[in-house]
């Protein structure tokens, strides 16, 4: 048997890699998608006060870094007994608005959509430095997009990455006129940023309408919403079957009830499995886009609307998920828009005062750009944190992707045929996902990728390098 490894994948956040073996007649026999680092931050926080638990949680990501703070904020909130005052909670809103900005417009314009702008240019070239050669416009409005995001974070999280403003009870600072107004204008030309960017991801599709199968899977869904709405801070989990029935939503508190962790040797991720339906699911862009009866903003409906004419009520590809964070995009900036147009989002009431401890046990959840993100935290009755569990979106994804990297191998691999070409198009399937697998700096084509063919031994018969 022959086994090919694929490491690192490009152009996702951390590092991974995928193997795939092959039979004795050069087909598919398994594949998987495996996570290389440890992070171990569930650990090192036992023993921290719970309140430095939103300042601390923030350095797990780079990219994610304000959902973690959210998250981790709702929790502590719940710990001492909280109930955080209206315009605390219109700019907690608003500081996750800018989160879902920042972070779909890296991962559409320099991560994932440059395999579909770019397709056949040379790997060195297949990145953001390459879109810049090839449409330098576009190239100017994705940073004009990511700036956006960065500057709504700046101005309610107090730092552009690794936000400070959520506190216990509240928020720590309340904004100001002067930076309302210019927020409301950034938000205004991100809606219009959207509208531009459907019209393009729409047309790539329409020509690579081939590629669409490529590492399909299908799966339950699994999203937040408010009465049905798309949400991103605070409602009921919902979960939707793959055929759109749906098999029942719950609160926070209640997730241990629903979903259920796993390991597997060959990853240092966490796997999980829903306790309802089919136990295989996904979140994310594409999970929430399926699970919403509506998005709640007319842009953002409008596409939702497009969307579902063109792929159906519950769409299946990976690849779709480029499409529905575009989708995310605008509903992010015309909430924002929406919020920033309240000018009672001025106002100086954002911290309720907190005291004792009041629970011994604190569970946050939000929607991060990349899915359903869980921080669950006991401490003791002094604050101190003796047990921290996170449940990430990536980790929810885990086996949707392990499974996809293994139906797309089976698709492009045969007789031992294996290609550059072949290689990209198995990573493009993870990237799909956006996995944020750590906080680690990301590849444009510089580091050296290599695909290795071992025999059963595990001597090398056949390297790829690019």
């Amino acid at each position: 048997m022959k086994k090919i490894t694929i490491s690192p994948i490009t152009r996702i956040e951390g590092h991974a890699q995928v193997t795939i073996s092959l039979d004795d007649k050069g087909e598919v026999a398994d594949a998987h998608f495996g996570a290389t680092e440890l992070r171990g931050f569930e650990k090192f926080l036992e023993g921290a006060a719970i309140e430095e638990a939103p300042r601390i949680t923030p350095r797990i990501c780079g990219i994610c870094p304000t959902v973690h703070h959210l998250a981790s904020a709702k929790a502590v909130d719940e710990i001492f007994g909280a109930a955080i005052p209206p315009t605390a909670y219109a700019l907690r809103e608003l500081l996750i608005a800018g989160q879902q900005i920042s972070s779909h417009a890296l991962h559409l314009f320099f991560l994932g959509m440059p395999d579909f702008l770019l397709d056949g240019a040379a790997p060195a070239t297949r990145n953001v430095v390459g879109l810049v050669k090839a449409n330098e416009s576009l190239a100017r409005t994705a940073i004009e997009a990511r700036k956006i995001g960065q500057r709504i974070t700046e101005e309610s999280g107090g730092k552009p990455i690794h936000a400070v403003s959520a506190v216990p009870g509240g928020m720590s600072f309340a904004l100001s006129e002067a930076k309302r107004a210019e927020l409301e204008a950034y938000a205004k030309k991100a809606v219009g940023i959207g509208q531009a960017a459907w019209g393009l991801v729409i047309a790539e599709f329409e020509m690579k309408k081939d590629l669409l199968p490529l590492g399909t899977v299908t799966t339950d869904f699994l999203a937040m919403t408010s009465g049905g709405k798309y949400e991103t801070y605070d409602g009921t989990l919902r979960m939707t079957g793959a055929d759109g029935s749906q098999l029942g939503e719950f609160a926070a508190k209640q997730y241990a009830d629903y979903i259920e962790e796993t390991a597997e040797p060959y990853s240092y991720m966490k796997f999980t499995k829903l306790k309802k339906g089919s136990g295989f699911y996904r979140v994310g862009p594409l999970a929430r886009v399926n699970a919403v009866d509506a998005m709640g903003t007319p842009e953002a409906d409008r596409m939702l609307g497009d969307f579902r004419a063109k792929f159906g009520r519950i769409a299946q590809h990976p690849f779709l998920y480029h499409a529905a964070r575009v989708i995310e995009f605008t509903a992010a900036s015309e909430r924002a828009l929406a919020l920033l147009q309240d000018k009672t989002i001025t106002d100086k009431n954002v911290r309720t005062p907190t005291g004792a401890v009041r629970n011994t046990r604190g569970i946050g959840i939000v929607e991060a750009p990349r899915g359903t993100l869980i921080h669950d935290y006991t401490v003791n009755d002094k604050g101190f944190i003796t047990k921290a569990n996170f449940i990430v979106a990536t980790g929810h994804n885990n086996r949707a992707m392990d499974r996809g990297v293994l139906n797309a191998a089976k698709q492009l691999i045969h007789g031992g045929n294996v290609e550059e070409k072949t290689l990209n198009r198995i990573e493009m399937v993870v990237r799909a996902y956006d996995p944020c697998v750590s906080c680690a700096t990301h590849t444009i084509g510089r580091m050296p990728i290599m695909l290795k063919i071992t025999d059963s031994e595990g001597n090398v018969i056949r390297e790829i390098v690019r």
